[in-house]
């Protein structure tokens, strides 16, 4: 698990650097075209103000500020070494707290913006002590729905369900982690992973649904409670080639050819752009999307969290408070442009509220050697692309019809575009320059 642990961070650390920060520049006046890169901006500000009940100001200004936060965190653990024992924002995304067990690195972590607060175990250590947590996840009662490494109070918490905190405290004796590092809290949890056993869009399998985490080079990366290896998926068509549940809960799908992967994620309408993987801290603002409930927002609250599904215990997870539903599962998590992870499960609803689970993108892509599909890479298609050369946008808004940049387009759907009709032959999302009279192997005339 350590190395695990190790090899999830160096993926986060080694991929695409968070360079350009997510700023919404609006149009001179009333009148002035707005890009699809402006509005799903301007779409992202919004669900966050709805989520977290900010203004679009202030989500503006968080999300600017956690990208600076993530960079310094990323910096400070390579300087910081065993002396460092994690991170969180405060309430507001703007403030950095960084934990150390030496207080003669206090000077470089305020050097970097940040503040430092000396703690008594380091991060490896409460990993550690996790760890043995772990390794008795099977003995674990059945009132303990999961735990996490919570680095805002240098220890592990042990949710138990109301009447179980004995049965908690007692297990954890038995694991023979030391007492003073953990502490046991009553939980309303019960997660369940979110298959939803009707068909529908998305991507199905079987009688099931899930939703799609990211494009990578041949396929995409989904929560492995979707299906187990060599499963056949529809919508788009592949095979899952490796798929992890329990212990972990991810699983990656080679798309069959006539797919092919773009680095957008669905905003329920629209889309957003994937430049990157770097890793948000705690506290961060964080969105996910998933074919059920769409497009939600809220925080990250915890990493490297265990959970106790009815199949077994899912390690490595991080603990959210934002919102998902059956059929929401393997979906995308984003932090501004940077992903972050798949949809695992967890309690609640988008009704009530709840605490929803995702498994880091970082260990997926380590795993299985994969490339996610970020923007400014040519995409990876399965199959053969369009020859026409993508131009530069003119206005965001079709000749008289209902056909779209950046949206998904299934087998069958219908568009229309300069007074004409037509058809899809081979599914796909579109982009400027793939109108449908200039990219006939995509769309027929009807």
């Amino acid at each position: 698990m350590n190395r695990k642990i190790l090899a999830a961070t160096a993926a986060a650390i080694t991929g695409a650097g968070l360079v350009t920060a997510i700023v919404l520049t609006p149009s001179a006046n009333a009148g002035q075209t707005v890009t699809a890169a402006e509005q799903a901006q301007s779409d992202m500000l919004a669900a966050m103000s709805r989520d977290l009940k900010i203004s679009p100001e202030q989500a503006k200004v968080r999300l600017a500020s956690e990208q600076r936060a993530a960079v310094a965190d990323t910096t400070l653990k390579k300087q910081l070494g065993t002396s460092y024992a994690g991170s969180w924002l405060d309430g507001t995304g703007t403030t950095l707290t960084v934990a150390i067990t030496d207080a003669a690195h206090a000077d470089l972590v305020r050097a970097s913006g940040a503040t430092p607060k000396t703690v008594a175990r380091s991060a490896g250590q409460l990993d550690a002590a996790k760890l043995q947590l772990d390794a008795k996840s099977a003995q674990a009662p059945e009132t303990v729905p999961g735990w996490y490494t919570d680095v805002t109070t240098n220890s592990i918490v042990v949710l138990a369900n109301a009447g179980g905190e004995a049965a908690a405290k007692s297990w954890v004796v038995k694991s023979g982690v030391q007492g003073d590092l953990v502490r046991v809290e009553t939980s309303t949890e019960n997660p369940v992973p979110l298959i939803d056993i009707i068909g529908g869009n998305a991507y199905t399998f079987g009688s099931g649904r899930c939703s799609i985490g990211f494009a990578v080079d041949g396929g995409f990366v989904t929560a492995g409670h979707c299906g187990t290896a060599g499963t056949r998926t529809s919508n788009p068509s592949g095979v899952v080639v490796g798929s992890s549940f329990p212990g972990n809960d991810y699983a990656w799908v080679r798309a069959d050819a006539g797919n092919t992967p773009r680095a957008l994620v669905n905003r329920y309408p629209g889309t957003v752009p994937v430049a990157g993987s770097t890793e948000a801290p705690v506290n961060s603002s964080v969105c996910r999307s998933g074919s059920t409930t769409g497009w939600r927002c809220g925080t990250i609250l915890q990493k490297n969290t265990s959970v106790t599904y009815p199949e077994g215990t899912i390690t490595g997870l991080t603990r959210t408070n934002a919102c998902a539903e059956p059929g929401d599962s393997g979906g995308s998590w984003i932090t501004g442009d940077q992903a972050q992870g798949v949809t695992s499960g967890g309690s609640g609803n988008c009704t009530s509220g709840g605490t929803i689970y995702f498994q880091p993108i970082s260990e997926i892509l380590s795993v299985y050697s994969l490339r996610l599909t970020v923007t400014g890479n040519p995409p990876s298609s399965t199959t053969t692309t369009p020859t026409t050369t993508p131009t530069s946008p003119t206005t965001s808004n079709p000749p008289g019809g209902t056909w779209a940049p950046y949206t998904y387009y299934g087998s069958g759907a219908t568009a229309t575009f300069g007074g004409s009709n037509y058809r899809v032959i081979q599914p796909h999302t579109s982009q400027v320059g793939w109108e449908p009279p200039n990219v006939p192997a995509l769309w027929e005339r009807v």
